[in-house]
């Protein structure tokens, strides 16, 4: 029992105290590897790891790299074989996305955070945030700045004219509206779907459309309405027996209607009148009455005057009534009144010679003294068979010797500058002969 606890002791003292053979051993300094370890393994036992021949590998904290060699060994210099560093990681420099920039924090190592912007206009495509890695690459997609906001354009509000005077149109401006652009402030293109301001609108709403484009393709669109009214006055119609012919759509305002009468018959009332701003129409209604011709009066002129600008006269002069010429063309005419109705023509009868000669329109008959001064007048012979032919305005147009038919004075008189009107009136009311 002496024995072996003198063992022990001598055992706890060589522990406590080295043998002379390690204290004589080169030792190297102890490692200390900043943001690192050293795993060292030696020889010797644990206790004595950084002695001569003790060999370390080194490792370096997550986020650092390690520069210098991975393994170092305590040399009889009593130093280590080399130097160590764990540097952290480091990633590359980000690009400047093109219209925004980045903002970082810690710069551009490990863990480092970095935000994107875009400048106003622009939107962000990728991801805004990135991180720097262990393995020294950003996290997320590359960041971009993209134009994706459309243009913007203000037009004006709602245009509304009233039609000028006689006119079914109005013309109408307006300021051509400016877009901006929210990126770069550059348009490419502008297109109008409309009419141009300054442009005469018929009556009716107009739909105006701008639309602007910016370099990205993105378009911006604004649209108003432009109203043109007309003022209309209550549509009038022809007189009974009679015509109507007016301007512009026959009752907006400023248009004017002009009232005329058929063959026989007189304007009453006023011959014209004006859709006016009130909407009301001037004048009086016009009403068509049966002719009344005057054969009392004093001179053949008088008589004339009757039927300036109203009436066309056939004047037939014959020597007798027994006339063959006289009697062959009373016949002609008589189943042609229809045609001569509808030219406006009133037949004048001069029969006998002076002092027993009388004169006849219908059934009125002029005193010898009217139809003796109607031939003188006329120059019309005594003797002998005679047409003559005037038109409205007094003017001896074509003579006839011998019977005329129908057909032959009826296309003398559509030849008459206001007979070309008058055809063109009596076909828009449907008038015509069987």
């Amino acid at each position: 029992m002496a024995s072996r606890c003198l063992r022990l002791a001598a055992l706890l003292a060589l522990a406590a105290c080295p043998s002379r053979e390690y204290e004589e051993t080169p030792w190297c300094s102890p490692i200390k590897v900043k943001h690192g370890y050293a795993n060292c393994r030696t020889p010797q036992g644990e206790y004595y790891k950084n002695v001569l021949g003790t060999r370390c590998d080194i490792r370096c904290q997550k986020g650092y790299e390690l520069h210098g060699p991975q393994q170092l060994i305590c040399q009889s210099s009593k130093r280590w074989s080399g130097k160590v560093l764990c540097k952290q990681k480091r990633c590359p420099t980000l690009s400047m996305p093109t219209n925004g920039g980045f903002k970082c924090l810690d710069g551009a190592y490990f863990g480092s955070r970095c935000e994107y912007y875009c400048s106003p206009g622009y939107q962000l495509k990728g991801d805004r945030i990135v991180t720097c890695m262990d393995n020294k690459a950003w996290s997320g997609r590359p960041a971009s700045c993209v134009d994706t906001e459309p243009p913007r354009i203000q037009c004006p509000s709602v245009k509304e004219k009233t039609a000028e005077p006689n006119k079914l149109t109005a013309r109408v401006f307006w300021d051509t509206p400016e877009g901006r652009d929210t990126a770069d402030g550059i348009l490419t293109d502008v297109i109008l779907k409309g009419l141009p301001p300054g442009s005469h609108f018929p009556e009716g709403d107009h739909k105006i459309q701008y639309t602007v484009y910016d370099r990205a393709e993105n378009k911006g669109t604004c649209k108003f309405l432009v109203k043109v009214r007309v003022r209309r006055c209550v549509k009038l119609n022809a007189p009974d027996n009679g015509y109507i012919k007016c301007s512009g759509d026959g009752n907006n305002y400023g248009a004017m209607c002009e009232f005329s009468c058929i063959g026989g018959y007189e304007l009453q009332g006023s011959p014209a009148r004006v859709c006016q701003y009130n909407l009301g129409w001037s004048g009086v209604e016009p009403t068509c009455a049966p002719m009344n011709i005057n054969v009392n009066v004093r001179t053949a002129a008088a008589l004339l005057d009757q039927f300036y600008e109203k009436r066309r006269l056939l004047i037939i002069s014959t020597p007798t009534a027994a006339n063959f010429f006289y009697r062959m063309q009373l016949g002609m005419l008589q189943p042609a009144q229809c045609g001569l109705d509808l030219r406006h023509v009133t037949v004048v009868e001069l029969v006998g010679i002076f002092p027993a000669q009388i004169g006849r329109i219908g059934v009125k008959l002029l005193p010898p003294s009217l139809a003796l001064q109607l031939r003188l007048l006329l120059r019309i012979p005594h003797y002998n068979f005679n047409i003559v032919v005037m038109d409205k305005h007094g003017m001896d147009k074509e003579r006839y010797p011998f019977p005329a038919t129908p057909a032959e004075l009826f296309a003398l008189i559509d030849n008459f500058p206001l007979r070309k009107e008058e055809m063109k009136l009596q076909a828009e009311i449907g008038q015509s002969c069987p």
